[in-house]
């Protein structure tokens, strides 16, 4: 007993060590949380909110003490709200409250405030466990149906729950110790409700700027809407959509609204007259060769004949590409493009002049001319893919008029449960992860590896520029998750207890596990989740 400590008061000792508080640690590889005792001679090593896991531990506990907030204003009410914590925008967290009194900036004032002083008081977040079977009781009297529809499916024998000041929830993932960690966040009234401004990993001390991108709210909010619709809004609802054995209609539905949406945009693009250069741009795991294929047998319904160009078939050759901080080639700034190249070709194609397109050959580092001959007539059309199309400083020659701009991600419309997100960062990062292990025979511990840079380079070179686009398609999938979790287990068991990417494995393992598994059988092999899992009939 004596050579035992409490983690939070061997943190608060190692704090001035570390630049970003510390929320989490790791003892002998296991991740813990900072209310835990542990040995004095274990081999502990802190996590701070700089980390991926770190900040979401972090903004996962605001939310927490949000909630707790929100039902201490709202006490006084006969009708307890009800909160939904939808999707991310704005570095933060769209949420609406179904209430019988009004949602105004002064309720919100007085919820922030109510935080404000919670965290002065530094009260504790404690954490029980219960059999799985007395959380469903509990989250039944607490009108929780969705968290007791989630624990029908659980194999676990317990459920943790976290309260905070009298009010208990269940939170996927783990929480900080105590509301006093908790000082950096923003309320803002936006739509029918409010965002939770929090901070991000690469600057944890400060709430970013509310800047809400109206276009991707929109969308967003379409697909919730589309989900909510199908009566598959939460894992625990897509559960029950599966074990009743409706799951073939799910996918047949849950495709054909993306092949209407896909055809919507065609149309769009052929109302707008004078297009001749559709630029599609996206996050990674978009699935943007997919839509583009896609999109182009669509306009081809339309008389159009498009032609499909990858940008980075105009690559600078590799002696030529830009350095990053690292010493590294970094292959996703903008000018590892040959901007004036692409920029000629495309302007001696619009003025109908013949031009012969290069092929990138990545082992070599060098542009190859094959052939490819292309020369536009009336009715033809460029579809042109790459992760800097929405940026005109690409395309700088091109009329804008003659520009279609698309922004393509994977927008989950899922969420655990009403408190819970899934991160669409997660789900493009499953994705990748089948795809590299098919395609490169690239282990799950290397594409984590990689995922922080890829995030780094989508941060700089695609989110900025994705309002600038004249449509948005989401190629989220509301079953995607059932079906990658059978690919992308045995990957993830596969990295190494050793290995410094173990506990995001872990933490993956333990998401993907709220799903019931799925076969891809019945998934068409024109859909967007094929070009991860192969048997597409595009050539991709």
């Amino acid at each position: 007993m004596y050579n035992q400590v409490l983690l939070s008061d061997l943190a608060r000792e190692h704090q001035n060590e570390y630049d970003y508080p510390i929320v989490l640690a790791t003892v002998d590889g296991k991740l813990r949380e900072l209310n835990n005792m542990v040995e004095r001679d274990s081999r502990i090593e802190f996590i701070t909110t700089k980390s991926n896991i770190g900040i979401q531990t972090y903004r996962r506990s605001v939310v927490l003490m949000m909630l707790s907030a929100i039902y201490d204003v709202a006490s006084e009410e006969m009708v307890p709200p009800k909160v939904k914590v939808l999707y991310s925008i704005s570095k933060g967290y769209y949420c609406e409250i179904d209430a019988e009194f009004e949602v105004d900036e002064d309720f919100l004032n007085r919820v922030s405030a109510r935080m404000k002083e919670v965290v002065k008081l530094d009260l504790p977040i404690n954490k029980k466990s219960l059999a799985v079977d007395e959380g469903r009781e509990l989250f039944a009297k607490l009108g929780m149906p969705d968290k007791e529809k989630l624990f029908k499916y659980r194999l676990s024998s317990k459920v943790n729950l976290y309260d905070t000041n009298g009010y208990e929830d269940y939170y996927y993932g783990y929480m900080v110790p105590s509301t006093g960690y908790l000082k950096y966040f923003e309320l803002h009234k936006y739509d029918k409700g409010f965002v939770l401004q929090l901070p991000t990993q690469h600057a944890p001390k400060q709430v970013p700027e509310f800047n809400p991108p109206r276009k991707l709210f929109e969308t967003l909010k379409r697909s919730s809407e589309w989900g909510e619709m199908l009566g598959v809004d939460t894992v625990g609802a897509l559960n029950d959509a599966i074990s009743a054995g409706e799951i073939q209609e799910l996918i047949l539905v849950q495709e054909a609204i993306q092949e209407k949406q896909i055809a919507d945009i065609a149309e769009q693009i052929v109302s707008s007259k004078n297009k001749k250069f559709i630029m599609i741009a996206g996050p990674s795991s978009s699935g943007k060769t997919t839509f583009s294929h896609r999109l182009s047998i669509q306009l081809r319904a339309h008389g159009l004949k498009p032609h499909p160009i990858a940008v980075d078939d105009y690559f600078v050759e590799r002696e030529q590409t830009p350095i990053d901080e690292n010493g590294n080639y970094n292959f996703e700034s903008l000018y590892a493009v040959d901007i004036e190249l692409f920029n000629r070709h495309m302007k001696m194609l619009l003025n109908g002049e013949r031009v012969e397109i290069p092929t990138f050959n990545f082992k070599t580092g060098k542009k190859e001319y094959k052939g490819n001959f292309k020369q536009l007539g009336p009715d033809d059309i460029l579809v042109i893919e790459g992760i800097h199309c929405l940026n005109d400083k690409l395309s700088y020659s091109l009329p804008r008029e003659s520009k279609f701009k698309i922004y393509i991600s994977a927008l989950t419309q899922l969420n655990i449960d009403e408190h819970n997100r899934i991160p669409t960062t997660d789900g493009r990062l499953i994705r990748r992860m089948v795809r590299d292990a098919r395609t490169r025979g690239a282990n799950a511990e290397r594409t984590i590896s990689m995922w922080d840079s890829v995030r780094r380079g989508e941060e700089e070179n695609i989110f900025p520029f994705q309002e600038e686009a004249d449509a948005m398609f989401n190629s989220a999938l509301i079953y995607e998750l059932a079906v990658l979790k059978q690919y992308a287990e045995p990957l993830l068991f596969s990295v190494p207890r050793d290995s410094e990417h173990y506990v995001e494995a872990k933490r993956l393992l333990k998401f993907l596990d709220y799903f019931l598994g799925v076969n891809s059988e019945d998934i068409p092999n024109n859909s967007i989740l094929r070009e991860f899992l192969g048997g597409s009939c595009f050539k991709i």
